[in-house]
């Protein structure tokens, strides 16, 4: 099988190449490197199925030849990560939307199975219960740019939806719940391994807001693992799943958690939203994955645990940091 991965440098491609590759596909990545990085499909580079190539899923002359070539399509390019989407919302817009849309026309064009991947981010504001496929979208003013990356993956969502029923292009698209796990950054605000890094490093633990929030958390493994056996079920076509992990926890007792487990002397801090990204900034109380569809599916089930996620984070930001020091 020949797959192509949009995204692929970023920390969910980069799994999935590894994956896909460990099941003996020939794959090619195509990354813009402005999220993703090449240390993280460093180990990969001597693999003779793997081809990369940098540049962006917005160069229509190039994706062109990267559809035509592919069996299988998986969709991860995207601006992503809080930070990102509050400093960059043209970049955000433009981005998810002009990449999504090039790549659902060539796909439809050849008749390409693809995988778009969208995010949680799309219930916007519920709190009330965990989120089932067919839940509304609940979203904050357009004064606040925190809703443009919701919004701009809704219309992706739209869009892909559109080219199934009308060119029967065959499309799956998956709502992901906070993956998680090594290789992922945060340096756009993603919370694990920022809190995980200022723990190793003792600096202080920054929880936003009052801490009370709720999230689960959900390791890439696991996610990797649904969204191919996804792409391998045929009534998955024209679908819309959630995949994630329904074990919540909140955002002060994971700093609480990740602090007992590094054996930091780090103080736990609370920072206002509006001193962390901008007057007005909004966020979701809540965030739980109803995952009974996807189960249903292709018997999905999260294997790894929270401790079990924070501790490869941990083993991982302690060989990067002691990477770092060897280096200066």
């Amino acid at each position: 099988m020949k797959v192509l991965i949009t995204g692929g440098a970023g920390f969910i491609g980069s799994h999935l190449a590894e994956s896909l590759l460990s099941e003996g596909e020939e794959v090619k990545i195509i990354d813009d490197l402005s999220t993703g990085s090449m240390r993280n499909i460093d180990h990969l580079k001597d693999n003779k199925r793997l081809d990369v190539i940098i540049d962006s899923v917005m160069n229509e002359k190039t994706m062109e030849g990267l559809v035509l070539w592919a069996d299988y399509i998986y969709h991860l390019a995207a601006a992503v990560g809080v930070r990102l989407i509050i400093e960059q919302p043209i970049k955000t817009i433009e981005t998810n939307i002009k990449g999504t849309e090039i790549v659902l026309k060539l796909a439809s064009k050849y008749k390409k199975k693809t995988l778009i991947a969208s995010t949680s981010e799309v219930y916007g504001k519920h709190i009330e219960h965990i989120l089932s496929e067919k839940d509304n979208m609940v979203y904050g003013p357009t004064t606040n740019s925190r809703w443009s990356y919701a919004c701009s993956k809704a219309i992706d969502e739209f869009l892909a939806l559109a080219y199934f029923k009308k060119y029967k292009l065959p499309v799956i698209i998956v709502r992901f719940f906070n993956t998680v796990g090594p290789r992922q950054t945060g340096q756009y605000g993603m919370v694990i391994p920022t809190f995980v890094k200022q723990a190793l490093l003792g600096q202080p633990i920054t929880v936003y807001g009052d801490g009370k929030q709720s999230r689960s958390f959900t390791y890439v493994g696991d996610v990797v693992g649904g969204i191919i056996r996804l792409m391998n079920h045929p009534q998955a076509i024209g679908e819309i799943f959630n995949i994630g992990n329904e074990e919540e926890t909140t955002i002060y007792q994971l700093a609480k958690k990740v602090k007992e487990m590094t054996g930091s002397k780090s103080e736990i801090v609370y920072i206002p939203y509006k001193d962390a990204y901008e007057e007005g900034f909004e966020d979701m109380q809540r965030r739980s994955p109803d995952v009974s569809k996807i189960t249903s599916f292709v018997d999905y089930k999260p294997k790894v645990d929270l401790d079990e996620i924070l501790k490869s984070v941990i083993e991982y930001y302690k060989e990067e940091l002691s990477k770092e020091e060897k280096r200066t």
